[in-house]
């Protein structure tokens, strides 16, 4: 049912519920943390925004919670190699969509790539389909992650 000002509730209150779950003030907190930002963020991250406008919440609720949120498929967890997992949400209206990632290993900046154009399109779909036809594997999603130094760290070097 929407709300009073005609828009409905965040697309995560019927997935929660789609997935047998209770939408409790904590999980709230960190999806609206999640939801406002463009950054990858860390649990701690998550914990130190959520903790000021919810203190009662404790480091341990927040990596339950995200762990919770990763297996019901509603935020991806990615390792960039700094020793911390980051943290977005899959969807919703900030969701960028399906990107890749480029990582600089100088200063540790994660730029999100979407503008893909038809010839990366073309090879991902090429290596997609002969991987699943050699192993015969089918390919729901994928996950590429590009390291190297980001202009500002190569004019340092």
């Amino acid at each position: 049912m929407p709300w009073r000002d005609g828009t409905g509730p965040p697309w995560w209150h019927g997935k929660f519920r789609g997935c047998g779950y209770r939408l409790t003030a904590s999980r709230q907190a960190i999806l609206d943390v999640l939801s406002k930002t463009s950054k990858h963020l860390s649990a701690e991250d998550i914990y130190l925004k959520v903790h000021k406008i919810y203190p009662a919440i404790g480091l341990t609720t927040v990596y339950r919670t995200l762990e919770l949120l990763v297996q019901t498929g509603m935020v991806f967890k990615f390792d960039f190699g700094d020793g911390k997992a980051r943290y977005e949400l899959s969807e919703g209206p900030r969701s960028i969509g399906h990107h890749h990632h480029l990582v600089c290993t100088g200063c540790g900046r994660i730029v999100d790539y979407t503008d893909f154009i038809d010839d990366e399109i073309e090879l991902l779909n090429q290596t997609e389909k002969g991987l699943s036809k050699k192993y015969n594997f089918k390919i729901t999603n994928h996950l590429i992650q590009f390291y190297g130094l980001c202009y500002r760290c190569q004019n340092i070097k």
